[in-house]
């Protein structure tokens, strides 16, 4: 497999890559305006001769004394070349160089013309005269001004290797230079890295710089470490939550394994074994259904899906609770009552479990003689079914944990034996989960509210906890 670079590597490619271009362009800039300059020089420089030109021209009286001032003009500046012709005739061409000639194998050009010819190059320009009676009558007279222009090349060519060297330089240092940056400024990166590779299981207190970091990667620290907080919050639940369910599971497994050995310890009648295994089987019944509790969970845990929703009254779905529990509430002298009205979506069997397990728990910790009130409501964003109950008060560091798998408050909300198995909460929560809601607790001045939170919109049909 193709090892591919390292972020440094990258973005000290990117800064050389963006600095070679960015010098490129200057040197393209720095070459363009110069020979820009060198024309407009020469220009200038073969207007004002031919200017000078064309006074020679005026007064000259003859050809030869044209000639003269020409040779004098044209010997005081190295490089220049003209030729003057009246029609087809040739009144002056010095070096024989062919000048017109060139100029008009240019077809189309733009004045100054420049062509090379004999390993040199010229820049020419072509002005017509007023004819002389000395140099032709009435033929009329162009003149060719050209300059020879190798010395501007030489310097054109020793600018653009010394930019050339310098391009070269410059891309190194900024290579260097990029290099240096990239790793000082992923510093940072590498030192988040550090303290990644520090975090174990057991090691979960390491977290990520924040106030020394730049602001971009200020986000990044802050989302790592949120992100540790909630591994070591799920991390320390799942250890006291194997804690709490090896107890819970030692509890009936001690019965069943206490019982069996008394009972084979000596030879007992038949009812004495009938009363042995319908003790047994009433464990066995209390580890199936903390079994199928567990199951239940873990499904909540990996996305539980509502299995059928349909529209649920949960007034209706209340008096069909109050029918079932009606015999439990009259023998520890409690009243249920119920009021208001809403409707929610969901799945009938679950938001009914959820509405039991509150229900249930609400009778066990209620005073005899005190009234179990459910209320219904309707507002704005949601629905909210409460249950609510006279009985001692639940401790205000206690009510977060309420709803976690196998936490039980102090004993003295528990009114003798309990056949609970600590995770009906837990169940109630994850249903609301699955339903876009919630479940919260509320306790103080001897009442205690549970409630259920539903989502005026409900989720759609596969929606995860």
């Amino acid at each position: 497999m193709r090892r591919q670079l390292t972020l440094t590597a990258r973005l000290t490619l990117l800064y050389t890559l963006v600095s070679l271009a960015v010098l490129l362009g200057l040197g393209l800039f720095v070459l363009r305006v110069t020979d820009a300059h060198f024309v407009e020089l020469d220009e200038e420089l073969l207007r004002d001769k031919s200017r000078l030109i064309v006074q020679i021209v005026a007064d000259s009286r003859s050809a030869d004394e044209l000639a003269r001032h020409l040779d004098h003009l044209l010997s005081s500046h190295q490089g220049l070349h003209a030729e003057l012709h009246a029609g087809d005739r040739i009144v002056y061409d010095r070096d024989a160089l062919g000048l017109a000639q060139a100029v008009r194998r240019l077809k189309g050009a733009v004045p100054p013309f420049e062509w090379t010819q004999a390993g040199r190059t010229f820049r020419a320009l072509v002005i017509p005269l007023e004819p002389t009676a000395a140099l032709g009558g009435s033929q009329p007279l162009v003149l060719t001004l050209a300059l020879d222009i190798h010395h501007h090349q030489h310097f054109m060519q020793a600018l653009t290797r010394s930019l050339a060297v310098y391009l070269a330089v410059a891309a190194l240092a900024s290579g260097l230079l990029g290099w240096w940056s990239a790793r000082r400024g992923l510093a940072p990166l590498r030192e988040m890295k550090a303290r990644a590779q520090r975090v174990t299981a057991r090691q979960l207190e390491h977290r990520m710089p924040v106030q020394d970091v730049p602001v971009e990667l200020a986000d990044l620290a802050q989302g790592l470490n949120t992100m540790l907080d909630r591994l070591q919050r799920d991390i320390e639940r799942l250890s006291q939550f194997s804690g709490d369910l090896a107890h819970e599971l030692r509890t009936p497994i001690s019965n069943l394994l206490t019982q069996t050995q008394v009972a084979l310890a000596q030879p007992r009648d038949v009812q004495a074994y009938r009363d042995i295994l319908a003790s047994n089987a009433e464990e066995l019944q209390r580890l199936a259904r903390m079994v199928s509790d567990m199951l239940f969970l873990a499904q909540a845990d990996h996305g539980l899906a509502l299995p059928r929703p349909e529209r649920i009254v949960l007034a209706e779905e209340v008096r069909a609770l109050f029918d079932f529990y009606e015999a439990l509430a009259e023998d520890k002298g409690l009243r249920l009552v119920a009021d208001g009205a809403c409707e929610v979506m969901g799945d009938r069997l679950m938001v009914r479990r959820a509405i039991s397990n509150l229900l249930s728990n609400a009778l066990r910790h209620a005073w005899p003689g005190t009234t179990v009130r459910v209320t219904l409501q309707a507002r704005a964003t949601e629905h909210v079914l409460t249950v609510r109950n006279e009985g001692p008060d639940i401790e205000a560091q206690d009510l977060p944990r309420l709803f976690d798998r196998f936490f039980r408050v102090d004993r003295s909300r528990r009114h003798g034996h309990s056949e609970g198995t600590g995770l009906g909460l837990a169940i109630t929560q994850a249903v609301m989960r699955s339903h876009g809601g919630y479940a919260s607790a509320w306790s103080g001045q001897g009442h205690t509210e549970m409630s259920l939170h539903f989502p005026r919109v409900q989720p759609p049909r596969d929606a995860l906890t």
